[in-house]
């Protein structure tokens, strides 16, 4: 990768991960019952989470001197990892919220880690990614932990 253009590619595909990421746990949310508040409250700070790293990342795009992706459209390699995943937030129960969260932060998962073998990244970006993907990998963590503890 020579380009700051590549970079910002690069960059810009995992705000619409991050966009993405929002978008199905505020759809999430909403399909979730009253006595589900502790979920709610926790797809929140998700949420939350993705739109702070996805500042981290606008500014980087920036400092590059390139356009920010404002949006969840289709643009990008990375990106189509995320494609299906706005498909599968269906159903209401705690288990297939939970199952439907877990795919897409796999899917994250995916796109971070193809953002990493992205070669030529400025190490500061690479830094960026790869703490990003940690904490991402929390989540993940978390969201599964709670799948398998639903009966």
């Amino acid at each position: 990768m020579k380009t700051a253009t590549a970079t910002a590619e690069v960059l810009n595909d995992l705000i619409q991960i991050n966009n993405d990421r929002i978008e199905g746990y505020e759809k999430a949310r909403q399909e979730l019952k009253d006595e589900d508040a502790d979920l709610k409250s926790l797809f929140l700070n998700m949420i939350d989470q993705s739109h702070k790293y996805k500042m981290a990342l606008a500014t980087e795009v920036t400092a590059l001197g390139e356009e920010i992706e404002t949006g969840t459209t289709n643009s990008g390699k990375i990106y189509r990892a995320w494609m299906d995943v706005k498909a599968i937030f269906t159903g209401h129960d705690r288990k297939t919220v939970l199952n439907n969260c877990e795919f897409g932060e796999d899917a994250a998962q995916n796109a971070y880690k193809m953002a990493l073998e992205e070669e030529d990244l400025p190490s500061n970006i690479r830094e960026l990614i790869s703490d990003q993907k940690a904490s991402l990998r929390v989540s993940h963590d978390e969201i599964k932990r709670l799948r398998d503890s639903q009966a």
